[in-house]
């Protein structure tokens, strides 16, 4: 179970990086000095192929994840702790989303925020990744 273990820290990591690089695309995307063709379609371009990482990255994190849950720590699921990181998780899930559906607006010219915007966006899987390493190395409750 340890490989199990390994590859879900893995794929979560590797979850998380196009998480966190997908929005600063998006804020490179949204300045007013990004507004040339051939910028924009560069920035469409890499935030759908940055998607289709993201994709395999979260599926496989999942499934590694469920995988430790369903044969190898089912009694976990009872503990508070373990509770709330399955709640951060979903809201990553969420998070992800989101970002799909804003990577579609920029592809489709339908973007109404600004770059200031989606800096602090940038900033939310940040508390999500606090949340879920702090629930499982701290474990509080």
């Amino acid at each position: 179970m340890l490989w199990v273990k390994t590859f879900h820290i893995v794929f979560v990591v590797s979850w998380f990086a196009t998480l966190f690089y997908l929005p600063r695309l998006f804020v490179y995307h949204a300045m007013p000095n990004s507004q040339e063709q051939n910028t924009l379609d560069t920035l469409t371009l890499m935030e759908s192929k940055l998607l289709k990482m993201s994709y395999v990255a979260a599926v496989l994190a999942l499934f590694f994840g469920t995988w430790l849950i369903v044969q190898w720590m089912p009694g976990l699921m009872t503990l508070g702790w373990m509770q709330l990181k399955l709640l951060a998780v979903l809201a990553v899930i969420f998070y992800h989303i989101y970002c799909i559906v804003i990577a579609r607006r920029f592809a489709e010219g339908r973007n109404q925020r600004s770059h200031v915007w989606y800096r602090w966006f940038n900033e939310v899987p940040v508390v999500f990744l606090i949340v879920i390493v702090a629930m499982v190395v701290v474990r509080p409750f």
